[in-house]
């Protein structure tokens, strides 16, 4: 068996014709792309989802030996939105209606052996289909392309079509193969190899039959400790007559050892209740809408697991890459992965085509340890018995080791699924997280959790005014804390992982969905660190500490501050002003956000003991004198209730202070007018050392910051993209969050910057995707920035 990388070589027009399909020169124009692909590009926010709304076409011409006659050869697409036919000289071999799936065309009887040859896509990328996610509004764009790899493979006729692996927590697994063929006198054998490369068993049967066996000891996969095996399986033909086996085919797969039970608490992984802390996820990014990558894929992975915190992750509204997955697999995500559609149930066809597509996801997906429940509903749809009777029970049978759920938005819904996933969008600010489980289903002995929170209830830019980034983070904060106080519920997806484009219908009206803890480019929001700092502190590099406040009192209404937040994982923060201690804050761990393991901490007290160090108040009139100059500036000199001015008056007589007294104390310790500027150093103490430090003081000097997110780049056996966050810093390396700076991005060597290469700052961060271009070398990237030095960055590119 070989196979052979099909991503180069394809020429694309927009408007397919028959004569495209055809082994005959081609009389128009064609474009050579590469693959992954997008039939549009689209541009950062105003986006019209009519532009990559299109029949067009993809054609690679290629020569077949004679050699290959008498074999299989086919030709696998990862993923081609939305519809695919695909020709081969001319003649129809295969026909796709998901966007979200892999298949297989087999060219075998098409070919002209020793021949020149012509495969042609026809590429139907428009919203009218009659097939999920179409049929009514939906909120994403959808794109269009041939936007996961090729493949083209030649096989014997006899061969491992499909293998399904199980391997529970015990060691034991089952091995089900799948073959094609006559496969009489055919044998499977299975090598198996541990984590650590060495070989852990070796085991063998016919090749027809269920293959059993057990890994003695086997380390199991988790979170925590993602262990994974390679099963190396060989379809064999065994010898006759002293004459040798052959191999037929061999496979490859990696395996993690693990048993997943969904109980009316939660969820059980190898017997230990596991408490899910997710977010969901869209595979799309700027300019490219789902046509990027492996690496930028994984990235993704990476960020949810290493920068955000993540247990897991929600595929939300459909099976996403396999290198994505893959990653998930090696760090240890979770994944909740789902039949595409969203909120529309079509007809007859649209439905059996649903069926299909959940039926594709399941054989498609199903070797991945990370996945630990199938989505067999349509997102937000309505009720309909017979049709998720069907893909519960098509579920459970290709796949009987996990459970099922699916995704909805109504209360007491029929569940035919063995968890109730609810959309929980209660939480409006005053009011609890989340609600009781017993509120939304009457089935307490099934699973629940969480499946989407906030997004929409409170879309939040990353330029938005303090006081709502603020009140972003805190909404995702009280929600994951009121789950986490309820114990029936297996835990949340957080909607979103990042912005997305979107239709007319929805976002803030630059088809722009602001519902992500993170923006297109993948920069953080305040709220990443909501889930950022729930991690554990392993090492230094893990302590999070993110202020919510550039301490501007210029920012809130009446130049009131009010409460600073601290989202981190460190056991305290200790306050400086100007060098000077002012107070040490630990999280309230009785208080509104107990339940998290890291609760954020409120910093509500600016002036601590320097009122005592400086002034010779009492401890008891510090607190009078602090509580009141708090009163002033959040109620005004002018309007102060009461209470307050009954308490000021007293402290004055007290003290002997004048009106004047008064005013320097609030200008020196609260408002610091025309005063020496303030320096404010927060430090993070972990295990009684600084480990972190934040500085806000006003800004002396504006920096451009650029970093490639993922530095190691190969071109093949697909182009390869850098992508580079852009940050414009004070001198303490603080995002300013109000410059809007454009930076311009230009590359020597072999990278192209996909999209423009001028680029708006929005919150004080953007980003660029620069493309291989199909050679090794160097390529030097400069960033430009009005106003601060330029930044290159200097990335290796390898040939795979």
């Amino acid at each position: 068996m070989e196979t052979f990388p099909w991503n180069e070589g394809w020429r694309f027009t927009p408007a397919f014709s028959d004569a495209l399909a055809q082994n005959a020169p081609y009389p128009g124009a064609l474009e050579a792309v590469r693959i992954p692909h997008t039939v549009k590009q689209l541009p950062y926010n105003y986006a019209n989802e009519k532009e990559y709304q299109m029949v067009s076409g993809y054609r690679r011409e290629f020569d077949v030996p004679e050699n290959w006659r008498g074999k299989r050869v086919l030709l696998r697409f990862g993923a081609v939105a939305h519809e695919a036919v695909i020709f081969c000289n001319g003649k129809e071999v295969a026909r796709h209606a998901c966007g979200y799936t892999a298949f297989t065309a087999d060219l075998s009887a098409a070919l002209l052996y020793g021949g020149h040859n012509v495969v042609a896509v026809r590429c139907d990328s428009r919203e009218s289909l009659d097939v999920p996610p179409f049929g009514l509004v939906i909120d994403y764009m959808t794109y269009g392309g041939i936007y996961r790899g090729v493949t083209l493979t030649v096989k014997d006729s006899v061969g491992l079509d499909d293998v399904f692996i199980t391997a529970g927590a015990d060691g034991g697994f089952h091995i089900y193969p799948t073959v094609s063929g006559e496969a009489v006198g055919c044998a499977l054998r299975a090598d198996v190899t541990g984590p650590d490369g060495r070989a852990a068993g070796h085991f063998s049967g016919t090749a027809t039959s269920p293959l059993s066996g057990a890994v003695p000891g086997a380390a199991v996969w988790s979170p925590e400790q993602p262990m994974l095996y390679t099963f190396t399986l060989s379809l064999v033909r065994l010898g006759e007559g002293g004459l040798p086996d052959r191999v037929l085919e061999e496979k490859r797969l990696r395996v993690g050892f693990r048993t997943i039970d969904f109980r009316a608490d939660g969820l059980y992984l190898n017997g230990r209740r596991i408490v899910l802390r997710g977010l969901d996820r869209h595979q799309s990014w700027p300019y490219q809408g789902y046509a990027m990558p492996d690496s930028l894929q994984r990235l993704d992975a990476e960020l949810l697991k290493n920068t955000l915190g993540c247990n897991a992750v929600r595929t939300s509204h459909y099976p996403q890459s396999h290198a994505f997955l893959d990653a998930c697999d090696e760090l240890g995500l979770l994944v909740f992965t789902e039949m595409p559609g969203w909120q529309h149930i079509g007809g007859d066809a649209w439905k059996q085509q649903a069926i299909a597509n959940c039926r594709e996801m399941i054989l498609e997906y199903r070797n991945h340890p990370s996945i630990f429940l199938w989505g067999v509903r349509i997102n937000e749809s309505a009720d309909d018995d017979a049709f998720y009777q069907a893909t519960n029970e098509l579920a459970h049978r290709l796949d009987p080791t996990r459970p099922t759920g699916g995704v909805r938005c109504i209360k007491h819904s029929h569940c035919f699924e063995d968890v109730y996933t609810y959309n929980d969008f209660v939480h409006t600010g005053k009011n609890p997280g989340c609600e009781p489980k017993r509120a939304v289903t009457s089935d307490l002995r099934k699973g629940y959790l969480i499946s989407e929170h906030n997004g929409h209830m409170y879309p939040t830019k990353a330029f938005d005014w303090e006081e709502k980034r603020l009140e972003h983070a805190l909404r995702h904060a009280r929600v994951l804390n009121d789950s986490l106080l309820q114990k029936d519920i297996a835990g949340s997806f957080g909607w979103c992982m990042f912005d997305y484009n979107t239709h007319k219908d929805f976002g803030s009206g630059d088809r722009i969905c602001y519902h992500g803890v993170m923006d297109m480019f993948r920069n953080p929001k305040l709220a990443a660190a909501v889930y950022a700092s729930q991690k554990p502190v392993q090492s230094d590099a893990d302590c999070v500490l993110a202020l919510s406040s550039t301490m501007d009192i210029g920012e809130h209404p009446g130049g009131a501050l009010g409460d600073v937040w601290a989202f981190t994982n460190a056991d305290c923060v200790n306050l400086y002003k100007n060098d000077e201690f002012v107070a040490a804050f630990l999280p309230d761990r009785k208080g509104r956000f107990s339940a998290l393991a890291h609760p954020p901490i409120a910093i509500d007290d600016v002036v601590g003991c320097l009122l005592e160090k400086h002034e010779g108040f009492s401890h008891a009139e510090s607190e009078t004198a602090k509580e009141c100059l708090r009163a002033v500036a959040k109620y005004g000199q002018n309007a102060l209730p009461p209470q307050y001015l009954a308490k000021l008056g007293a402290l004055m007589i007290k003290k002997h202070l004048t009106m004047a007294d008064a005013t320097r104390l609030y200008g020196t310790y609260v408002a610091n007018w025309g005063g020496k500027a303030i320096q404010y150093r927060f430090d993070a103490v972990v295990d009684g050392r600084v480990v972190k430090s934040v500085v806000k003081e006003p800004v002396a000097d504006v920096f451009l910051e650029a970093k490639a997110l993922n530095p190691h780049l190969c071109d093949g056996p697909t182009w390869d993209c850098a992508a580079i966050s852009l940050r414009a810093v004070d001198q303490n390396g603080n995002t300013l969050p109000y410059c809007g700076e454009a930076v311009t991005v230009t590359a020597e060597g072999p990278l192209q910057v996909l999209g423009p290469c001028i680029i708006p700052l929005r919150g004080g961060m953007a980003g660029a995707y620069l493309a291989t271009q199909g050679a090794a070398g160097t390529a030097l990237i400069t960033c430009t920035m009005p106003g601060a030095a330029p930044v290159r960055l200097t990335l290796e590119i390898a040939k795979g």
